[in-house]
């Protein structure tokens, strides 16, 4: 019987055709297909090709079984965008085992239900072809699958969804799944339920894949039922557990992929010690800890990728038993210590990031492989000078060791025009010394990014002469660049298509005029005096995109001039005259502020501003009304403060559904605030301040839900407190100098604000019971990671982020915070009629930084419990009717540094400590009842020559502008502000430095907010 059958087989193999034909009826199935589809014929690279004449056995995407039949069409990619819903033509090719219709584009129409008649098909990929709606219960069919992929993009939300049927139906159907992969489908479930559906009837899976699923956690032991898993990934969604030490007994698992997963705890160390594993990451898990472990010899390990979480500890000299291992990326960690030089001996590395730690020491890289192309160790701690070897490692192209602690020269080297670096960035480091000679000499050199060093010396521009320099950045050194201006016919940097020279100390122009192809150039910050050289508007052909002049001594534009096509013009902070020019119609990003332009806005600037994203004309002497046209523009941000405009506000702009940012305080505008504001308006800032306006707070401001500042300070305004606004997002409420009265209580006023950093209703007609009011429901000032968490969010637009401006009284200063931050807050409520007890309350708002309420009618005693309040740096209760003793809980303020308790009716001893001895007795006086230091002169010893501390007991209206970019309440407001702020406003390079260093801060203690 046994020899019958296989003589069988062999007869029927002797018969068969060497290579197998198309049958006519699946040629004619096929070219059905084709005619039938949308697609786009350029891009197409095989439907275009398929032709009757030939056998469509052999078009490409096309493979036939022995007999003739189609079993497989690979159709990836060809651009479909429709013709599946009800093809007769690919649901009749009954034989098909594997169908690819990946990275098409369906427009989000559902999987045709007539899959279910390829009952075959063995493998089908529909990942990334933009299909929609709900798996239908005709793929639960497909009983022979092996491997199905829905997958769509990870960025994407979820178009697909696994409700009916779910995943368990699905899985329970399809038992013969070695490969499931269904990133961003919404299955929404628990951790067990997920774990248990898959492991229960999918034994023999091999590759998992649920990113960006809405999964939640934990995740469930039941997991280990998969024995032969070997690819994992549980990417982008929100596990908030810890990572289970069973993953360790996965003896097959080659990658784990859990990145931005919200993990917490400790990540076990033996994970890294699977013999079988490959690829491991975790990236972007803040609450997730951990420590690199001793690597065995020999390790599987090719990739680990650790940005952004919370790993610590030193890189074990073990690491170099990684042989395989090419991408180690440890961005944004807590790593101390020097690098081994055991990783000089990791021949396969080719990316290895070591930024935003706190390594110290010099870059082991003496030994490296001549395979390293990519080297990134910014944000470190990293000493010394940097190694000439590490320059010629030939296959390196990437280099950046930007912000590090690097002193001493880079050294001089030979011989390197063999050398095939591409891009070298050592930005924001501490290097010094003549730019090297070398540089010019990397001819396979595209980017060169040496900013931000102590880079010194004369430095002739003609020297950059590599063939292939694309980009050169020497902004921010000591360095006075020149340009020997020759007359040559040769453009000085023939193929540079962006150039920053800022704070270069440059006195005139460079030469540019015969650039060919030219995108970008930052002369910004430098000594470029007169007019605008109309030259520069021609380089590139009028490729020119970005400009930025700013910061420079210039008066005027060389004439006649036309603008380019720019996109970005930044032109702020210079000394030009005249009338406002017209911005280029292409131009995205317009500034023109803190110059001398006058007269008034031309009446058609709206016209011609129609696309742009941002447009400031702000602190000029632009006189006249705001043209009706500006409502023409498109732009999220429209900055006209700080000028002499008069007249009211156009009723066409509060109806601009796009304006997220409109400032138009500091002007001398008058009437009402429009009540035009339309319904889904998404503005968020609207700054109305010093102005003459009048009437009460429009009703229609409640359709900007997102509104997170309102300022209309100093104006005219006769209104109750504005209730409607208590189900928006705000942030910042400056409601000060006005004529506003009546109480605060609002139903469900302040629960309904849990953002709220910064109020000001100060000198008003508030009154009502002070004691009455919910201060623990004040969520954005009850604790700092609140803030953290639900910051206020700068807008980006497209020149860069635009902060919003806000005046605040502080420590007897009026001061204007030009970038608002991230976890300052305030309360003013000072100069009202405010009476009864402060609450006790007040102490849960353990975040607050300044707190006034004088000139109210307050009584009672002062709540111990604001000895709570440790970030306190401002108190002032002066002029009040406090009674009592001062609770000895506020002399364990050690951040206070402003403290005004007179004129109330306080006794007893005043409290002694270390913060107490600072304040003068004018801090005190008014108040009779007290005694002791420093009211007591006897304090200050006769004849030793020391005096008490001064105190203003005048509030001293002095305007300082303070520029801090993303700086905690605690560095922005120390002890030695007034030093801080003069420095800031009066030395350039300072200010520029202490700014790097105040980025570096936050980000590596609150990015992760």
């Amino acid at each position: 019987m046994k020899t019958f059958f296989f003589l069988s087989i062999f007869c029927i193999t002797c018969i068969l055709p060497a290579s197998s034909q198309c049958l006519d009826d699946q040629k004619s199935l096929l070219l059905g297909l084709r005619n039938s589809l949308r697609f786009n014929h350029s891009d197409s690279t095989k439907l275009v090709r398929w032709n009757h004449t030939k056998d469509c056995c052999n078009w490409d995407g096309v493979e036939c079984d022995a007999f003739g039949h189609v079993i497989s069409l690979q159709l990836d990619g060809e651009m479909i965008s429709g013709g599946i819903e009800n093809s007769e033509y690919l649901f009749n090719l009954s034989h098909l085992e594997k169908l690819n219709l990946a990275y098409n584009s369906f427009k989000y129409s559902q999987i045709p239900k007539g899959i279910s008649n390829l009952a075959n098909l063995t493998h089908l990929n529909l990942s990334y072809a933009d299909f929609a709606g709900q798996v239908p219960h005709e793929v639960l069919r497909l009983k022979k699958l092996v491997s199905l992929d829905l997958s769509n993009y990870h960025y994407l939300s979820p178009f697909l969804q696994l409700e009916n049927p779910d995943l368990k139906m699905l899985v329970q159907n399809l038992k013969q799944l070695k490969e499931l992969c269904l990133d961003s489908v919404d299955i929404s479930t628990q951790g067990s339920d997920w774990c248990h559906a898959v492991s229960s009837s999918l034994p023999d899976l091999r590759i998992l894949s649920l990113r960006n699923c809405y999964l939640s956690g934990p995740i469930d032991s039941s997991l280990l039922e998969l024995r032969s898993l070997s690819v994992l990934h549980l990417d982008f969604n929100d596990l908030a557990s810890g990572v289970p030490d069973f993953f360790a007994n996965f003896s097959r698992l080659t990658t784990l992929s859990l990145a931005q997963c919200s993990l917490l705890g400790s990540f076990p160390e033996k994970i890294f010690q699977i013999p079988s594993l490959q690829n491991l990451d975790l990236s972007d898990n803040w609450l997730l800890s951990g420590t690199l472990p001793n690597f065995p010899q020999n390790g599987s390990l090719r990739t680990i990728v650790l940005l952004d979480t919370n790993f610590s500890g030193s890189l074990p000299d073990s690491i170099s038993n990684l042989t395989l291992l090419s991408r180690l990326d440890l961005f944004g960690c807590s790593f101390f210590g020097r690098i081994p030089p055991t990783i000089g001996n990791l021949t396969e590395l080719t990316h290895l990031y070591i930024s935003d730690n706190n390594f110290i020491g010099s870059i082991p890289l003496f030994n490296l492989s001549k395979k390293l192309t990519f080297l990134g160790a910014s944000y470190n701690s990293l000493t010394g000078s940097i190694s000439s070897s590490l320059f010629a490692l030939p296959s390196l192209i990437w280099l950046d060791l930007s912000h590090n602690e690097f002193h001493g020269q880079v050294q001089e080297l030979s011989n390197l025009s063999s050398s095939s670096l591409e891009i070298l960035d050592v930005s924001y480091n501490h290097l010094e010394g003549p730019i090297p000679k070398f540089f010019s000499e990397l001819e396979q050199l595209t980017m060169l990014l040496l900013s931000s060093n102590k880079f010194n010396g004369t430095v002739q521009l003609e020297m950059f002469k590599n063939p292939y320099l694309d980009t050169l950045d020497l902004s921010d050194n000591d360095l006075f660049v020149q340009s020997t201006g020759s007359d040559s016919s040769f453009p000085l940097f023939p193929n540079v298509t962006l150039l920053r020279l800022a704070s270069c100390k440059l006195q005139r122009f460079p030469n540019l005029c015969r650039q060919s192809r030219w995108e970008s150039l930052d002369l910004s910050s430098n000594q470029l005096k007169g007019e605008i050289p109309n030259w520069i508007w021609e380089i590139g052909n009028g490729s020119l995109r970005y400009l930025n002049l700013s910061n420079n001594l210039l008066h005027g534009f060389q004439k006649p001039y036309k603008f380019p096509s720019l996109s970005v013009l930044d032109l702020h902070s210079n000394q030009l005259q005249g009338e406002l020019p017209i911005p280029p119609l292409s131009s995205l990003y317009v500034d023109y502020s803190n110059n001398y332009f006058t007269n008034s806005i031309p009446n058609d600037i709206g016209h011609f501003h129609s696309n742009a994203d941002f447009f400031s004309v702000s602190n000029n002497n632009l006189t006249g009304e705001i043209p009706p046209s500006i409502c023409s523009a498109t732009a999220l941000v429209l900055d006209l403060s700080a000028n002499a405009l008069t007249g009211g506000i156009p009723p066409c702009l509060p109806k601009k559904k796009k304006l997220a940012v409109l400032s138009l305080g500091r002007n001398n505008l008058s009437g009402t605030i429009p009540d035009t504001f339309s319904v889904n308006c998404r503005l968020k800032t609207l700054d109305l301040q010093k102005n003459a306006l009048s009437g009460k707070i429009p009703g229609s401001l409640v359709n900007c839900p997102f509104l997170e500042v309102l300022n209309i300070g100093n104006n005219r305004f006769e209104d109750t407190f504005p209730c409607m606004l208590t189900k928006t997002h705000l942030h910042v409420l400056i409601l000060r100098s006005n004529k506003f009265y009546g109480d605060l209580h609002c139903p469900q006023a302040f629960q309904e604000w849990p953002y709220l950093q910064i109020i000001d209703i100060s000198t008003n007609n508030f009154s009502g019971d002070f004691s009455l009011l919910p201060f623990s429901k004040w969520k954005g000032m009850v604790s700092a990671n609140d803030i953290k968490k639900s910051r206020y969010d700068h807008l980006q637009v497209t020149g860069g982020y635009y902060q919003d401006t806000v005046t605040v009284t502080m420590k007897g200063l009026v001061m204007e915070l030009t970038k608002i931050l991230l976890i300052f807050t305030s309360i003013d409520f000072s100069n009202n009629k405010f009476h009864g007890e402060i609450p006790y309350s007040i102490g849960d708002l353990r975040s607050l930084y300044g707190l006034n309420l004088c000139h109210n009618e307050l009584t009672g005693p002062i709540p111990a419990s604001i000895g709570n309040l440790t970030q306190l740096g401002s108190l002032d209760l002066s002029v009040n009717k406090l009674t009592g003793k001062i609770p000895v809980e506020l002399a364990s303020l050690t951040s206070l540094s402003f403290l005004n308790l007179s004129d109330n009716r306080l006794f007893g001893k005043i409290p002694e400590g270390p913060q107490f001895q600072t304040f003068s007795a004018a801090s005190f006086e008014g108040n009779d009842g007290l005694y002791g230091c420093p009211v007591d002169t006897s304090c200050y010893e006769k004849g030793s020559g020391i005096s008490p501390p001064g105190f203003q007991t005048e509030e001293v209206h002095l305007k300082k502008e303070i520029d801090w970019d993303y700086v905690s309440a605690a560095l922005g407001f120390a002890v030695a502000f007034g030093s801080t702020v003069w420095l800031t406003l009066h030395c350039k390079r300072w200010r520029e430095m202490f700014f790097g260093k105040v980025d570096q801060i936050y980000l590596k203690f609150f990015r992760r907010w």
